[in-house]
């Protein structure tokens, strides 16, 4: 155990470093922001899927599948089509228009597109960003204080403070770019973790002469069905609750799509298309795997919290010095997703609130100390929430994934494709997404269909019709002026 804790803490400072080294080069608002549009497209789909992925995939997922058996299946069909869909068709759109209109962020972006109601666009993107996006860093928080709970018998608050202190200092020192080089080194360490776990779990399983088949029977009748023993109309609702989390990958979430932003050509967006495809395939696949292992080797009833399945087979299956390099890549996970969301609400209240929709004139640098002030408040806020919220890991990002992605993904198809979507429509499209996500988990709607599906068709609908209802008077004008692709 002493040998993994030393990991753990080794892991801790070498990230730091990273983080303080990265943050000479960070000399304005934009390199903060997108790394002024330097950084190589492998890197940045790296960073773009560690970042997507998080406590939600290690922790969060793993458990589902254990609780689910092989339907948890459309879960992963559903992120991987998503992930794959927008670096395709949406990354170098995101690129091009980035250098068009000059903006950082996507609520900036949006509001750039539909000027004359630019000022509401910002207020309410930038508010449901930050507002929406505090509890999803609160859940990586939570991670992080049950990984370091099940690990070394940590206090939960100890480990959540631990890791937000790493989360706050390594966005704080190097913003975008000390986020990002970290990213790559976590994002491999993820790789590891989930594809190897899996292959020592089998030969465990083999070993012990253990049977997955027999083992998902015993579990439960609906374990050992792709489609959860359900029939008829119970299957399509099963498919699209699990499958729905594709709907908030098409451009909706801003940790991602500034990833898109921040790439230089089509060059580097083709090298990352196929290392974020790669990384997907390898990794959704490892984590299936993990939690059907997992039911092999454990009895359902076994765990108080099915979110510490991962750490407790890596401690069970490795020897001290291996399990502590795969847990520092679960920690990894946790941190590189938290710090990119920090960013985030940090450009939207910083850059399209304050500096933008609020008109307060700042030099780039009171900008920059303004978003590193940011990012240690909204870091303290996220470590509070995890501690007072005793919510699991994948409802808070469920919900989260709701009222941002399936929000603004309408918002960003329609911005792109549809020469009809006005300054109204985007208004209703985010107020509408908003309301439709809170009502819908706040009901028993959502254990019949999720509000993942539910939100992203309720805010298209919302953005289409006050679209025809109130279109924008200079609508030629923009559509003429707009370059097609």
């Amino acid at each position: 155990m002493n040998i993994i804790l030393f990991e753990f803490l080794l892991y801790c400072v070498v990230i730091s470093i990273i983080g303080f080294t990265l943050s000479k080069k960070v000399r304005n608002q934009e390199d903060f922001l997108l790394g002024g549009k330097k950084l190589p497209g492998w890197a940045l789909a790296f960073s773009e899927r560690a970042t997507g992925e998080s406590a939600w995939l290690l922790l969060g997922y793993t458990g589902f599948v254990f609780t689910t058996g092989l339907a948890g299946i459309w879960v992963a069909i559903g992120i991987a089509v998503g992930i794959i869909f927008s670096w395709l068709f949406l990354a170098k759109r995101f690129m091009r228009e980035q250098e068009k209109y000059k903006v950082l962020t996507v609520p900036d972006y949006l509001a750039i597109r539909f000027g004359d109601k630019a000022k509401i666009i910002r207020w309410l993107a930038g508010l449901l960003i930050s507002g929406m996006m505090i509890f999803y860093i609160g859940a990586q928080m939570a991670g992080a204080g049950k990984l370091l709970f099940t690990t070394f018998e940590l206090p939960f608050i100890s480990g959540v403070i631990l890791a937000t202190f790493v989360i706050i200092f390594t966005a704080f020192a190097g913003g975008f770019i000390s986020v990002v080089w970290t990213d790559m080194i976590q994002s491999i360490m993820m790789l590891i973790t989930l594809v190897g776990l899996p292959i020592i779990a089998f030969i465990y399983i083999a070993t012990n002469d253990l049977s997955v088949s027999q083992s998902l029977a015993e579990a439960g009748s609906e374990f050992n069905s792709w489609f959860g023993g359900l029939t008829g109309f119970s299957i399509g609702v099963l498919f699209f609750n699990n499958f729905s989390w594709f709907f908030g990958f098409l451009g909706g979430q801003p940790q991602l799509s500034a990833r898109f932003m921040a790439l230089k050509n089509e060059k580097e967006a083709n090298m990352g298309t196929t290392v974020a495809t790669i990384w997907t395939f390898l990794a959704y696949t490892g984590a299936f795997s993990i939690g059907i292992a997992a039911i092999t080797m454990y009895d359902q009833g076994s765990f108080a919290d099915v979110e510490t399945i991962l750490p407790t087979m890596i401690l069970q299956l490795m020897p001290p010095w291996i399990a502590g390099i795969i847990l520092a890549g679960v920690l990894a996970a946790i941190i590189t997703t938290a710090n990119s969301q920090i960013l985030v609400v940090t450009s939207s209240v910083t850059e399209d609130i304050i500096h933008k929709a609020m008109g307060i004139k700042l030099t780039e640098k009171q900008l920059l100390w303004l978003s590193r002030i940011s990012v240690a408040f909204f870091g303290i806020v996220g470590m509070i929430i995890a501690l007072v919220s005793d919510s699991l890991v994948y409802l808070i990002v469920s919900w989260s994934w709701a009222g941002i992605g399936c929000t603004l993904s309408p918002a960003i198809l329609m911005t792109f494709f549809w020469k009809k979507y006005s300054g109204v429509g985007v208004i209703a499209t985010i107020i509408s997404g908003f309301l439709a996500t809170i009502l819908w988990i706040s009901t028993p709607l959502e254990e019949i269909i999720t509000s993942r599906f539910t939100t992203f068709f309720i805010a298209a609908f919302f953005g289409i019709v006050f679209s025809l209802l109130f279109p924008d008077k200079n609508v030629d004008i923009k559509n003429n002026n707009e370059v097609v692709y």
